[in-house]
């Protein structure tokens, strides 16, 4: 098939920063995409062929969506999957595929999948509800502390908290959940696989991230991680095992706990482009958006190595702020070499609210580590 100036048409569930990334490859491939968002001013508007406003939860929209168009992807897995199995039963080619995202949309299906397969992670006990855990932990059949994770529907920090105490399940949601075992890691690592539908797969080099102690988000990703060599190729070799008994199409994302006696545990994946890759744009020959593009094109996939060191800043909405946005000091870092920002296109702010993010590339890490730290001090995400 033609992708390229032709009448191909791609469609992408959801229009956020990870769709708008996704757009910035398309344009410079003269690729047609439609983008379904459930807001009128989601980052994707401005840079789709099409946009159509709707809920991705809702079945007709989703199915009514997704007969318009000849492949369709998404950027986020709170997408009906219903409709895209109906979709992939009538021809439309859905990547990664509704199976894989069924796998993957339930992080108790998530860990229960790692465990058939043999690849280690924390060990964890699922739970209907929070009634159901509140219970074993008065039974004390669950040992504190432990890290809590709502099933389905968390994100960004969101859904994930530390248990040390009883008194720290006030607030969590009831629903269905899972109880981890709280790891003494040294270092939290990630690597970005893609595997294209002609069954091509490549890895990026590993990252290593810093997350930000309260808002639990990743607030630096570095690249290369600096860890050894040998257990370098052991997360790679590990994600690349996960990524066949998976059995994907486009890029998963896999992030992993590297313990303080070197192993390496598993701790979550995502099947789309991801935080952990945003370095890639500046940093690596072939982007992870880009790739992720190839990859569900059946295309030949890109280099995935780096050009140089990248360290990536997340920028989010400063604490005490919401309404309309203001980047404070951006011309500062704008001066600063081998700074690159990226703007969402977020009109409103709020504390924590991911709205860019800031990309360094150096020749030296330590270097680019330290420019992080005076762009992180110097540009504010706040409120007029």
């Amino acid at each position: 098939m033609n992708y390229f100036s032709s009448d191909f048409k791609l469609g992408i569930l959801g229009g956020g920063q990870l769709g708008k990334m996704l757009l910035a490859e398309t344009r410079k491939f003269d690729i047609q995409t439609h983008v379904l968002d459930p807001s009128d001013e989601a980052p994707c508007v401005l840079a789709c062929n099409k946009f159509y406003q709707g809920d991705l939860s809702d079945y007709d929209t989703v199915y009514e969506f997704g007969k318009k168009v000849d492949v369709l992807t998404f950027e986020i897995e709170l997408v009906n999957l219903k409709a895209l199995e109906t979709l992939e039963a009538e021809g439309i080619r859905v990547y990664p595929s509704p199976a894989t995202l069924r796998q993957i949309q339930n992080k108790g299906f998530q860990k229960d999948f790692y465990i058939k397969n043999k690849i280690p992670t924390a060990p964890y006990t699922r739970f209907h509800s929070l009634v159901e855990l509140r219970a074993a932990v008065a039974e004390k059949t669950i040992p504190m502390p432990f890290v809590w994770k709502v099933a389905e529907f968390g994100y960004d920090g969101y859904g994930v908290k530390v248990v040390q105490t009883a008194d720290d399940m006030q607030n969590l949601s009831d629903a269905e959940c899972i109880a981890e075992e709280l790891v003494p890691f040294q270092k939290e690592l990630a690597v970005i696989v893609a595997r294209s539908a002609s069954g091509e797969v490549k890895s990026y080099p590993v990252v290593e991230m810093e997350f930000h102690p309260e808002a639990n988000q990743v607030e630096y990703v570095l690249c290369p991680a600096r860890i050894s060599d040998e257990i370098s190729q052991k997360a790679r070799d590990l994600a690349l095992q996960f990524s066949q008994a998976f059995d994907h199409v486009g890029l998963l994302a896999v992030e992993m706990f590297l313990t303080k006696d070197n192993q390496i545990l598993i701790n979550e994946v995502a099947p789309r482009p991801h935080n952990s890759g945003h370095y890639s744009i500046e940093g690596a020959y072939t982007s992870q958006f880009e790739n992720h593009i190839r990859a569900i094109l059946g295309l030949p996939l890109g280099d995935t190595e780096s050009k140089a060191a990248g360290v990536m800043v997340n920028l989010s909405g400063a604490e005490g702020f919401s309404g309309d946005v203001e980047y404070q000091n951006i011309e500062k870092i704008l001066a600063i070499p081998g700074v690159t920002p990226h703007i969402y296109g977020k009109k409103q702010t709020r504390p924590f609210r991911k709205m860019g993010h800031v990309t360094i590339v150096n020749a030296d890490m330590a270097k680019a580590r330290e420019i992080a730290e005076e762009v992180k001090n110097t540009i504010r995400v706040i409120s007029r």
